[in-house]
């Protein structure tokens, strides 16, 4: 006889019922017009049928479980004031696939091992796909990580949240972000207004992911003490970045000259994120990414940590990754 998750009520031979005691919270999680128990019975190929503070969940048994457990780590959440949206309730049946997490032997004190999870002064940051677990985890145990997929799979938002994480705990004195301007020749000497004029624009979404997780009079601290520096990837050339987290982000727009330039600016007590896509450079036609030769030349070097993302990781509107694989379709010779 198969075995069946009993969580307060009873449990018959197909149907698991799980109880909860707050009827405002029980509403927030079913969902208006309980559109967050159909995303689940979608994902995971159960019913849900609600019946007022019991939930009767029916199908497979293993399917059961997963349902069982993303409810009640949905409510955990509720629980602790946080909002629940269909984005979460997604990413809850995703993690439901999520393989056991090795333990490092060198982690991240901002990084659970078991949830993956970092705290900021804004947010709780967590995982929301298997793939997101497995990049936290490596970022947490690595000096050098690789995020590489599609746009909208949270690789640069994890790592700007890791580097908050270390900053804040005291692990790493300072924050570097940077990202190749415009173009890899960084062709921006035409745009009106001073040097941080000029590039302001191109690292705008690393400013926004910082803003999602720390309030702005102490980000603008920050950045005047120093401890947060944003600049564009040639202002990196012949510095050593020690006691620092550093993020490039847009990589596969830096040359491979560029790339290995960055790469060796890793100081002491440094961690380093390299984020991008392959499939997205603006360089020019036959112009190899420094992104895809470094990825190719580090592949076993000891210490480095590649992570792969699928468009299943697109964490924003669902439409984005029917986009995504739509453009994917394309013959080669379409792609630009």
């Amino acid at each position: 006889m198969s075995e069946h998750i009993k969580v307060g009520g009873e449990t018959t031979s197909d149907v698991d019922h799980i109880d909860f005691d707050d009827n405002r919270l029980v509403a927030d999680l079913s969902g208006e017009f309980d559109a967050h128990l159909a995303i689940l019975e979608d994902a995971l190929g159960v019913r849900i049928d609600p019946l007022g503070n019991r939930f009767a969940v029916s199908g497979d048994a293993g399917a059961r479980s997963l349902a069982v457990t993303a409810l009640k780590s949905l409510y955990e959440k509720l629980r602790r004031g946080e909002a629940v949206g269909t984005g979460d309730v997604r990413a809850a049946a995703k993690l439901m696939e999520t393989p056991h997490l090795p333990t490092k032997s060198k982690v991240s004190p901002t990084v659970s091992s078991a949830t993956p999870s970092i705290k900021t002064p804004k947010r709780l940051i967590t995982a929301r796909t298997p793939n997101q677990a497995a990049y936290m985890q490596k970022l947490g145990s690595h000096d050098l990580t690789f995020g590489v997929g599609p746009a909208g799979t949270g690789k640069t938002y994890l790592a700007v949240a890791h580097a908050v994480g270390l900053l804040l705990s005291g692990a790493v004195e300072r924050i570097i972000l940077s990202r190749p301007a415009l173009e890899a020749g960084e062709r921006i000497g035409f745009l009106p207004g001073d040097m941080k004029e000029k590039v302001d624009p191109y690292l705008r979404p690393l400013y926004d992911a910082l803003h999602d997780m720390m309030h702005p009079d102490y980000i603008e601290r920050r950045i005047a003490a120093g401890d947060i520096e944003i600049a564009p990837i040639a202002f990196m050339r012949g510095r050593t970045l020690a006691r620092s987290a550093v993020i490039l982000d847009e990589a596969q727009n830096a040359t491979p000259v560029q790339m290995k330039m960055f790469l060796t600016r890793l100081g002491e007590g440094a961690h380093m994120a390299i984020t991008g896509d392959p499939s997205q450079s603006d360089l020019p036609a036959g112009q190899m990414s420094g992104l895809s030769d470094a990825l190719s030349i580090l592949s076993d070097v000891e210490g480095v940590a590649q992570s792969w993302f699928e468009t299943s990781d697109v964490v924003r509107h669902p439409l984005v990754t029917r986009i995504v694989d739509a453009y994917d379709r394309q013959p080669t010779s379409q792609k630009r």
